[in-house]
């Protein structure tokens, strides 16, 4: 059975974040992208030129096209931008009883521009984290939530175990900000265990859409039934191959390769012949 996943997020021009990352990730994992969107932004490798949000009833009559005839085994959402459509969003995940809510809590982008208004930060935590099976949030936005400033491996434990508080099952602080310059550590708090993964860290600027991707491959492992911490282990292959093989596409932060984790797969499945 083909199973589904819905990403309700901004839109990227450039293809290498937003719901285009997201669809492409699903496709890349087997399952079957659907999107509701929430703005439009031009965008490339160099920057965010212009944000356009939808209004929410725009955001409330997509998700309902999904929920009234395909339903869908997992969402994830991205950039929400503001207070309305999260209270929006936070609403249909309620009327259609949607447990599998994977929040990655975008709000900045790689060249700095912000892509979530301030006001909005309150509404996140007050309407949608408590629906939330799993939250994303690199070191910058774990701060922003929790209040706190994130250096050490301590802290992080207990920006995680405040964002536990606030209703979400699964905290997963990425380590893309971590102050080693060899080595990423992810930290997945799931209300009783600490678990850590860690990865190389590569010198590179094609970086963008990394929290997207990640995100993306955590959800379509979820939407399939497989248990937090696997999805967490494939959304960690996913995103370091994605990474390292890279495209160089742009002139700015270039996007991710989508197609290398299963690129890898298929050379393993060969050579395994």
């Amino acid at each position: 059975m083909m199973r589904k996943a819905l990403t309700i997020a901004g839109s990227d021009s450039g293809g290498g974040a937003g719901i285009q990352a997201d669809l492409k990730t699903f496709q890349e994992l087997e399952v079957f992208g659907m999107s509701a969107l929430t703005a439009v932004t031009a965008q490339n490798t160099l920057g965010v030129h212009g944000v356009y949000p939808m209004t929410p009833e725009a955001v409330i009559s997509q998700i309902q096209a999904i929920g009234d005839d395909m339903g869908t085994d997992a969402i994830k959402t991205g950039m929400l931008f503001n207070a309305e459509i999260i209270e929006a969003v936070a609403g249909q995940i309620k009327k259609y009883k949607w447990e599998t809510i994977v929040v990655d809590p975008v709000m900045i982008a790689k060249g700095g521009a912000s892509l979530l208004q301030n006001e909005a930060i309150s509404a996140l935590k007050k309407f949608l984290l408590p629906h939330a099976l799993v939250i994303t949030p690199n070191i910058p936005e774990a701060e922003v939530l929790t209040g706190m400033t994130i250096h050490t491996a301590h802290e992080k434990q207990e920006a995680a175990k405040k964002l536990f508080e606030l209703g979400v099952k699964n905290i997963i602080i990425k380590g893309g900000h971590d102050e080693d310059p060899a080595e990423s550590t992810d930290l997945l708090f799931d209300g009783s265990e600490f678990y850590t993964f860690t990865s190389r860290r590569m010198n590179t600027k094609n970086t963008h859409g990394t929290g997207c991707t990640f995100s993306a491959a955590i959800t379509a492992e979820l939407a399939k039934g497989v248990n937090i911490y696997d999805a967490v282990v494939t959304g960690k292959g996913f995103i370091q191959a994605a990474i390292e093989d890279q495209i160089d596409i742009g002139h700015g932060h270039g996007p991710t390769n989508h197609s290398a984790y299963r690129k890898r797969n298929m050379v393993k499945e060969h050579a395994g012949r």
